[in-house]
């Protein structure tokens, strides 16, 4: 396993936000730690436990001792899994930063195909269900009507300005470091509606984000409620696009997607 060391050049950042995941996040952190033992690229993994109250941190902090890798950030209160994965992207050293989900629904081996679309030139690879449940090489488990409002909510996703994405909202996504840098710093909303107000910035700053289809299984557990968190994500994004058009997102630096790191 790569050891690491403060002043060492991190080559992957993963970070996961928590919000009581003590059922659900200790069997994804060791097939992470595994996975990514096996390389010979040092790595963190930021849990950024987002005011859980079911020994969450207690368990990250107790999973730690085993594997120095991991990072545990804790917020005080229950903010919002937009506030959560800022954070840990803030705090992140990486070179290449993953958002994954605590509940592992997304295989940690499914990074490999979104590497290989950075390393294709892309500076954000995004997981995509949709795409995967049009070909027969993938597997996506997932409800019937979980599938069905989720179809609708990108199609209508895709007509409030987000388009070309059909599938906005799968928690696996890897950013080139300057670019997550750019865009979480300027980023707003706390709530599930943060990767739509990404998606929409980025693709008005010109970054050129990759579609990439995952293998994906739901988990039980889900703390997302299909129609009343999507009312409240399309709303968000309506709020993004009143945001931008009054100058809330200008840049705080100039960050070129020309001349950033290439993937190894």
């Amino acid at each position: 396993m790569t050891t690491l060391y403060e002043s060492e050049t991190i080559h992957l950042s993963v970070i996961i936000p928590a919000y009581n995941e003590s059922a659900r996040i200790l069997p994804y952190l060791t097939e992470i730690t595994a996975s990514l033992g096996k390389r010979c690229q040092p790595y963190e993994i930021l849990v950024v436990d987002d005011g859980s109250h079911d020994g969450t941190a207690a368990l990250v902090e107790q999973f730690r001792t085993k594997e120095p890798a991991v990072r545990p950030l804790r917020l005080a209160r229950n903010t919002g899994k937009g506030c959560a994965v800022r954070t840990g992207m803030q705090a992140a050293r990486g070179e290449f930063q993953l958002m994954a989900d605590a509940d592992g629904a997304t295989p940690i081996q499914e990074l490999e195909r979104l590497e290989a679309a950075i390393g294709d030139g892309a500076d954000i690879a995004i997981g995509s269900r949709f795409l995967a449940s049009r070909d027969r090489r993938y597997t996506v488990k997932a409800r019937w009507h979980r599938s069905v409002f989720g179809n609708i909510f990108n199609w209508i996703v895709q007509w409030l300005g987000i388009p070309g994405i059909s599938d906005t909202q799968c928690g696996f996504k890897l950013f080139r470091k300057t670019v997550a840098r750019d865009l979480f710093g300027a980023s707003l909303v706390t709530g599930y509606g943060f990767d739509l107000e990404l998606l929409y910035v980025a693709q008005r700053r010109g970054y050129r984000i990759a579609e990439v289809p995952v293998n994906w299984a739901d988990q039980p557990g889900s703390k997302v409620w299909v129609l009343r968190d999507g009312l409240r994500m399309l709303l968000d994004l309506l709020a993004v696009k009143r945001n931008y058009t009054n100058g809330r997102y200008e840049p705080s630096s100039n960050v070129s997607v020309t001349h950033v790191p290439r993937l190894t």
